[in-house]
């Protein structure tokens, strides 16, 4: 049985709409990737992209950082696309780096990472798809 809870809809649009800044952790630069594909949604809706991926320069015109630590300036959201047990590390460094939030993409669960990420004050949500809830609660 789940212990972990995403926060309601009004929570989750109204932090969609205060936050600007979306580190993407696991950005491909290949864009038949779903983060690729959701990435560049929001960029196109007027949210700033930072691909977080080691060897890569750039993705989606944006210069990309080996990890969260690496990343000049505040993060609003980090945005994760890595597996499960991967996910410890990043919920670590984006509370490290002072991040507000972790969205924990579609199909990734790891109940320990996103409780350890609420419990540090962060904005959790955990097996949605960015992209989707945008669309659904924006509507945009």
């Amino acid at each position: 049985m789940s212990v972990f809870n995403n926060p309601p809809d009004a929570d989750i649009r109204d932090f969609l709409i205060a936050m600007r800044r979306i580190a993407v952790v696991g950005l491909s630069p290949k864009p038949e990737r779903a983060s690729y594909r959701v990435s560049r949604y929001m960029q196109q809706r007027g949210y700033g992209i930072v691909p977080v991926r080691p060897l890569v320069a750039e993705v989606l015109g944006e210069p990309a950082w080996p990890d969260l630590a690496s990343v000049p300036g505040e993060i609003d959201l980090v945005n994760v696309f890595r597996r499960a047990e991967e996910v410890d590390a990043v919920v670590d460094a984006a509370i490290a780096c002072g991040a507000k939030g972790v969205w924990i993409q579609l199909g990734i669960i790891n109940e320990a990472a996103a409780l350890r990420a609420r419990a540090a004050g962060l904005f959790v949500v955990m097996d949605a798809c960015l992209m989707v809830e945008h669309a659904r609660l924006l509507g945009m």
